[in-house]
């Protein structure tokens, strides 16, 4: 077996969560001698959106792929990056063009040679409780059949419903290495192999501050529940309490098929 190891990182929250992730990652990755490391960054710039800043200082924490969620399109002046930079996605089930309709900027696939290793990173949005946009679950095929083989197939799926997520992790078992939920903030302790050898788990959790509620100041967002008045939403401020959620796997580069897989 030729086994390689990946992280992925759940949704980095705020300018917080940034210094967390600059301040953590690059020791993950040595300690763990992560080979591909998956950022979730779509909630970079004060919890909606990003900038090219943001972008640009996720990767040289050490991430190889940036992925995002409904929440990156909250900045018009960073759709640019998500044309320019092949390595930053967003969901790739937004609409397709069509004559009537233009696609979205950016794409929500790619393929990346490192060490000799072809890794691949799909990224989906859902769609049960969330913005009816294309379906994950055709998308994912499309994105399938264009991945070169043999290849490390990694796919961030950021939706709101754990059903939804369990059962796009076992449409894509044995095809995908690693499936891994984003965009609730809070990390599940379902990691697991799927049958057909795939890895997976349902949320990865967020990087940020963990005296929060996912990751936002806690006295806001419990006013906005007990008033039922929209206040105005803020990242919380306490750096004592940052943390950097998500998991490591380790995959068999010549099969595509997962060894294992642990929270971190």
């Amino acid at each position: 077996m030729n086994i390689v190891r990946t992280a992925m990182i759940g949704d980095v929250v705020g300018s917080q969560g940034l210094e967390v992730l600059e301040a953590k990652l690059p020791a993950l990755i040595k300690e763990r001698q992560i080979d591909f490391v998956t950022v979730n960054g779509e909630n970079t710039a004060e919890g909606f959106g990003m900038t090219e800043k943001d972008f640009q200082r996720i990767i040289a924490a050490g991430a190889d792929a940036v992925t995002s969620g409904n929440h990156v399109w909250e900045k018009r002046e960073f759709w640019p990056v998500l044309e320019n930079e092949k390595n930053m996605l967003r969901p790739a089930n937004y609409p397709s063009s069509t004559q009537s309709v233009q696609s979205v900027p950016g794409s929500g696939f790619v393929h990346i040679k490192k060490n000799g290793i072809a890794w691949i990173v799909i990224n989906l949005q859902g769609r049960e409780l969330m913005t009816a946009i294309d379906c994950p679950f055709q998308c994912f095929d499309i994105c399938f059949k264009q991945a070169v083989q043999p290849a490390v197939i990694i796919v961030d799926f950021h939706a709101e419903s754990s059903r939804e997520k369990e059962a796009l992790a076992y449409y894509a078992d044995g095809r995908a290495s690693l499936i891994a939920g984003t965009h609730t903030h809070v990390q599940t302790a379902d990691e697991r192999i799927l049958p057909k050898g795939s890895a997976y788990i349902t949320d990865l959790g967020m990087t940020g501050i963990t005296d929060s509620v996912i990751g936002m100041n806690s006295k806001i967002c419990l006013e906005r529940f007990r008033k039922q008045v929209m206040y105005p939403m803020e990242t919380a401020a306490d750096n004592k309490t940052g943390q950097i959620h998500g998991v490591v796997a380790e995959i068999d580069a010549d099969t595509g098929r997962a060894v294992s897989i642990r929270r971190i």
